[in-house]
């Protein structure tokens, strides 16, 4: 049974995507270090995301580089305050599709799709 998932973005950017990601969708970070940190979701289910210096050397050197290409993707109710406040906060709309997309400091687009 998959008790926990924890997506590692290595990136360039620590601050600035630990910043990102705590204003945008209401992380918080949980552990801190001058290259790593650890953010946290509260609620009904623990949502888990790690930022992690790409220079560090807990990654192998041959794979320390910033994240090159990555696609997330985020539900949320509709008919709540977060999607209105998503909404409000400079992300590009689809219309046709019906979501939301931000892209964080690191290039990653974020598509925010509503539950209906």
């Amino acid at each position: 049974m998959l008790t926990s998932f924890c997506p590692v973005i290595c990136t360039s950017r620590l601050g600035e995507s630990r910043g990102f990601y705590t204003r945008l969708f209401g992380f918080t970070a949980t552990c801190t270090t001058p290259w790593y940190v650890d953010l946290s979701r509260p609620g009904g289910r623990t949502h888990q995301l790690a930022l992690l210096d790409h220079g560090h050397t807990a990654l192998p050197e041959a794979l320390r580089r910033p994240v090159r290409a990555v696609r997330l993707t985020l539900e949320v109710d509709e008919r709540t305050e977060e999607w209105e406040r998503l909404t409000a906060l400079a992300a590009v709309k689809c219309p046709d599709q019906g979501h939301l997309v931000v892209t964080d400091p690191n290039g990653i687009r974020i598509d925010v799709v509503p539950l209906a």
